[in-house]
């Protein structure tokens, strides 16, 4: 049974930092490509930042310069640092896992943490 479990969420003000974990099992991490999505109230959910089991990454306009994506195999983690932090980055975040051609979407999904930055 494959797990995705995200923590790290929470209140920040703006020009912080949080550094979101996603821990998963049930798959072979190491070959996994994994993503980082965010969903705003109203909004569809969006790609923040994906990254390969080749180690390649790919990271949204929004985002870029501000946030980094990581993973470490041994741990079984994907990691995704996020500094200065803008109310407009306030969502839910879910980790996303799967053996895609390209930069698609994995079929499986974490439960999301919230991120709220306030102004």
């Amino acid at each position: 049974q494959v797990q995705l479990v995200e923590s790290g969420g929470g209140l920040v003000q703006a020009g912080g930092s949080l550094r979101l974990s996603c821990a998963a099992s049930g798959i072979i991490f190491s070959i996994y490509d994994m993503g980082w999505y965010r969903q705003a109230p109203g909004k569809q959910r969006e790609l923040v930042a994906a990254i390969t089991s080749g180690i390649r990454t790919k990271y949204a306009d929004s985002v870029k310069g501000r946030f980094t994506i990581s993973r470490d195999n041994a741990k079984n983690t994907m990691y995704l640092q996020m500094n200065s932090l803008k109310p407009e980055d306030t969502a839910v975040y879910y980790c996303n896992a799967g053996r895609t051609t390209g930069w698609g979407t994995g079929p499986y999904w974490g439960q999301g943490t919230q991120v709220t930055v306030s102004s």
